[in-house]
């Protein structure tokens, strides 16, 4: 019959379409996946007597916490197997058996930390450098002291392999997955940031902290970009949404995971981690969240 028929023939052209979009897709992904990054990175003065590496330890634990994907011992995890999203595999950064300190010269510790960039230069996915990018040079130096310091673990992983839906994200701008891609690559970060009260060094411990990462460049907080259907929207974390908090209600929130309400907060809020700030860390986040713009909930 004619009409079947024409759908046949509707049916066939919406298959090229799809096969082609398909086809542009992983093209398009792949093309930036392989982009190779001209990044000289920076030469470190490195300490590796106890107080640096003690610095390093903190910064990596508590701070950066590079620990929440990479493990408590650092050989690596898959941070993300998803069946529609694919595999996202944390590195092994020890010096053991499949582990990139093996490889890393302390040069390529650095690109990698600030500037998001792979030993062969490609950009590293899933890898918050955006945070990272201001880290001062002292800061950088400590925690590949303390990287050099922990005891190799023999971990061979798989490589990271995203599957059509993540890259489809990622080409739509859904799902920023190279820090590379957005990182002013000539900036010259400061050689020191030593603590002080204050909201300068508030601003700059924030940011290395994961606020923005969260809860966006607004702090206004809203869902995740690119995290799973089932994790929570960040909270405002703007005057506006921390309005019923006192200082020690943000303290307690930070070591304990509650909330002034008694409610807990979803473990998705690495509070865990977090806890093991200094009670004058805390201090300068709060001075900090206290004194940037009031914003409504949403947007980041």
């Amino acid at each position: 019959m004619k009409w079947l028929k024409w759908i046949g023939i509707v049916l066939g052209v919406l298959v090229v379409v799809l096969c082609a979009a398909i086809g542009t897709v992983f093209a398009v992904s792949q093309r930036r996946f392989d982009r190779r990054w001209d990044v000289a990175g920076h030469a470190l003065t490195i300490n590796h007597d106890s107080a640096t590496v003690a610095r390093g330890r903190h910064l990596v634990q508590a701070v950066v916490k590079c620990v929440d994907c990479h493990g408590p011992d650092l050989a690596g995890t898959r941070f993300i197997d998803d069946p529609a999203l694919g595999l996202v595999v944390a590195s092994n950064l020890t010096s053991g058996q499949g582990g990139v300190g093996k490889m890393y010269d302390d040069v390529a510790f650095e690109r990698a930390l600030r500037h998001g960039v792979r030993r062969d230069g490609a950009g590293l996915r899933v890898m918050p450098s955006f945070e990272m990018q201001n880290m001062a040079d002292d800061d950088v130096a400590a925690i590949i002291a303390y990287l050099r310091a922990v005891p190799p673990v023999d971990k061979i992983l798989p490589a990271t392999s995203l599957r059509l839906l993540a890259r489809v994200l990622y080409v739509a701008g859904e799902l920023p997955i190279i820090d590379a891609e957005r990182i002013d690559q000539a900036a010259r970060p400061p050689a020191s940031m030593p603590f002080a009260p204050t909201r300068e060094y508030g601003a700059y411990f924030a940011r290395i902290n994961g606020c923005l990462g969260c809860h966006g460049e607004g702090l206004s907080g809203g869902k995740i970009p690119g995290t799973p259907p089932d994790w929570p929207p960040a909270a405002n974390i703007t005057p506006t949404g921390l309005a019923q908090y006192q200082e020690a209600d943000f303290m307690k929130l930070l070591r304990t995971g509650v909330r002034p309400s008694g409610v807990k907060v979803s473990d998705v809020m690495p509070w865990r981690l977090a806890k093991d700030l200094t009670d004058d860390e805390i201090h300068v986040l709060w001075l900090y969240l206290q004194g940037v713009p009031k914003r409504e909930f949403g947007g980041h």
